[in-house]
């Protein structure tokens, strides 16, 4: 099924200016994440320049900028700053510190007073429950849960983003996220459990286009002409 057509909201993740701009040209791209991880892969060491160049390319698409302190009287500065630098833009607040201590109580600070937050790295039901109890009911949110990271330990992921979604339902201005999704796959198992938004890489992205819906048997067959082609460039014999 093309991505234009899925009952899901696509958000673009990913910190390089080229890619924000190209993910932009495409229509059903309705919102753009980052984080300091990202941004250090794709060289950024001027945050707020380049928050402020990406405002620009993305126009009035939701779009989060994450925190970096870990200490909370610093992160809920930082917030503060961060908010001012548009009316689309989320501040990415991580469930905890480095230390494990929860930043519930910053989350429902900033939420009081009307900061659009996104909270996230929840990877347990529990984690959800104390931020959707933190939360204001009259401010927009977002709740990122990494669904990609849980299956990487093995465990089905889905279980958890039904019940995720169940826990956030008595607050409508709330919506559930499905982060780190690995393969073409997860956008579709996002679209399964009824999530209102999933975040996808640029390259991962770039591969749904390419890949997402394709006929089996020819894929097959362009599987088998690579093996060939790439034997017959190595000069392979026996």
């Amino acid at each position: 099924m093309p991505l234009a057509t899925l009952p899901i909201k696509i958000f673009a993740d990913g910190a390089s200016l080229e890619g924000i701009a190209e993910c932009c040209r495409k229509d059903y791209v309705a919102g753009l994440t980052t984080n300091p991880t990202l941004m250090r892969k794709a060289g950024v060491s001027d945050y707020e320049k380049f928050a402020r160049a990406a405002l620009e390319i993305v126009g009035e698409r939701p779009i989060s900028f994450e925190v970096f302190s870990d200490e909370m009287p610093e992160m809920r500065r930082q917030a503060l700053l961060i908010r001012r630098w548009g009316r689309n833009v989320f501040v990415k607040v991580p469930v905890t510190n480095t230390r494990g201590e929860s930043t519930a109580g910053l989350v429902a600070d900033l939420a009081a007073e009307g900061v659009r937050l996104n909270v996230t790295a929840l990877l347990t039901l529990d984690q959800v429950r104390t931020v959707a109890a933190a939360l204001n009911p009259a401010v927009p949110s977002v709740v990122s849960v990494f669904a990609g990271r849980v299956a990487d330990t093995g465990v089905d992921p889905e279980p958890l983003m039904r019940a995720a979604k169940e826990a956030l339902a008595p607050n409508p201005s709330v919506e559930l996220l499905w982060a780190s999704v690995r393969e073409v796959f997860n956008i579709h198992q996002a679209v399964r459990c009824g999530t209102p938004i999933v975040t996808v890489t640029h390259d991962i992205l770039a591969k749904a286009i390419q890949m997402d819906g394709r006929e089996l048997g020819a894929l097959s067959l362009d599987t088998v002409k690579m093996f060939r082609n790439d034997a017959v460039a190595s000069g392979f014999s026996l």
